[in-house]
């Protein structure tokens, strides 16, 4: 029996001062995500943040492993 993996999207912001920060929001579709990221581009952004959109499954989490 094959299992499938359900990703949820997140929005990331990073700072100008290297921090970051996850939105509450998730998106069930990688597209849905770039769509907002998108429609936050059409208003003028402060020098330095940027946005991404970052999966569930993501190599930035360790998935509770102790290594």
């Amino acid at each position: 029996m094959a299992s499938t993996a359900v990703l949820v999207w997140y929005l990331v912001i990073a700072g100008p001062q290297g921090g970051m920060a996850v939105l509450p929001s998730t998106f069930d579709k990688r597209e849905q995500c770039t769509a907002a990221i998108t429609e936050y581009q059409k208003q003028p952004t402060p020098a330095g943040w940027s946005m991404q959109c970052v999966p569930s499954a993501s190599p930035f989490t360790d998935n509770g492993s102790a290594e």
